[in-house]
């Protein structure tokens, strides 16, 4: 995690969100892989800054790091 990600299992079943905040980290990430620009994402979400956004996308390079994918045959 960094200083921009909380998880607690009373907030959103403990899915990781943005601390302060019930905005999850998947409607963040969703947000971006449907085309959305950072400028766009905080417009829509005016309590996030940019470097949220960067805090978003480093938290789930992280956590891709840490993941073993396995390929089925």
């Amino acid at each position: 995690m960094n200083e921009y990600i909380q998880i607690d299992h009373l907030i959103c079943g403990g899915k990781p969100v943005i601390r302060g905040t019930r905005i999850m980290v998947r409607n963040i990430l969703g947000m971006i892989a449907g085309g959305y620009t950072v400028d766009k994402i905080v417009e829509t979400y005016p309590e996030l800054t940019e470097d949220i956004i960067r805090g978003v996308l480093q938290y789930a390079a992280e956590v891709i790091d840490e993941e073993q994918v396995f390929a089925h045959a």
